[in-house]
């Protein structure tokens, strides 16, 4: 099995006929994704990369039964992207665009309240089930179809992290790239409760960085609800306080944003500790063989 994508889903691109959302909607359709629709307004009733295109969200869902959205919409405009495919009752919308407003992100994490859609992103990378879907911006070569679940702040460790795996023979279920944003739209553990259900994942890797505290409250979910083994790297050990490190999430600015600190918290509750990035994979490996 896998999470929140796999070989039942029926992709929107919103944003489709822009540079971005051409070139990586091409990656996704010759992964073998199911791309049934696209979105640019004032571009209805065409076709591109023989894909039909419609004005609005909701006239695509209606007429092509998508239920997962892929967004590269401009920063300025995304969030009414992401408000629009909330209102068409869109289950899943993967936002890849980078530098949106955080007022405006404010307005859709309060918008998302009650709602039944789920956000991945904004500021990730996307999500990719390995042999049934791709949806984002992840190189499909390098992913395995397996049993490890991944889930991770930053886009750049998950394509290293996931190269190691596969070369290692160790296959993936699906992987989640959150973002690295300050205000994402799913949580470390709204990922790793979803990896927790899925009978088929049968240990999950978790890549952090500094800033903010969800780290710590992955810590406490492992703790108290994860039956299944936690291999985590956390980014950042020589950041210097004050200074934002790449993402807009990245920054410390207090003793729990410190790498230390969640590194900390996550071995209390008992995940494995990768001692640095690149040997990831051979800690995952370590823990498989003891199961």
């Amino acid at each position: 099995m896998s999470i929140l994508v796999d070989e039942n889903t029926r992709l929107l691109v919103q944003g489709i006929t822009g540079s971005e959302g051409s070139f990586h909607t091409q990656r996704c359709i010759e992964y073998g994704t199911n791309v049934v629709a696209g979105v640019t307004p004032g571009k209805g009733g065409s076709q591109h990369l023989g894909v039909p295109v419609f004005n609005t969200v909701e006239k695509a869902m209606a007429k092509t039964g998508t239920n997962a959205s892929l967004m590269f919409v401009p920063p300025a405009f995304a969030a009414d992207g992401i408000l629009e495919a909330i209102d068409a009752g869109m289950l899943l919308v993967v936002c890849i665009t980078e530098g949106i407003p955080v007022l405006d992100m404010v307005k859709v994490h309060r918008y998302l309240k009650g709602k039944s859609t789920r956000l991945i992103g904004p500021n990730c990378p996307g999500v990719m089930s390995p042999g049934k879907c791709k949806a984002g911006i992840m190189v499909g070569e390098i992913h395995l179809p397996g049993s490890v679940g991944v889930v991770s702040r930053s886009g750049t460790l998950t394509y290293d992290v996931v190269s190691q795996l596969t070369n290692l023979g160790i296959g993936q279920s699906t992987c989640v790239g959150i973002g690295g944003d300050a205000l994402p739209g799913s949580t470390f553990v709204d990922i790793l409760e979803l990896f927790e259900e899925d009978q088929d994942t049968k240990a999950v890797i978790l890549i952090g960085e500094i800033g903010g505290t969800m780290e710590q409250e992955a810590a406490e979910f492992i703790s108290h609800k994860m039956t299944k083994p936690v291999i985590v790297f956390i980014a950042g050990s020589t950041a210097p306080p004050g200074k934002r490190m790449g993402h807009a999430g990245a920054i410390i600015t207090g003793s729990a944003g410190r790498a230390s600190e969640k590194i900390k918290a996550l071995s209390q509750a008992g995940a494995t500790i990768a001692p640095n990035p690149a040997e990831v994979g051979l800690s995952t490996k370590k823990v498989l063989e003891s199961l």
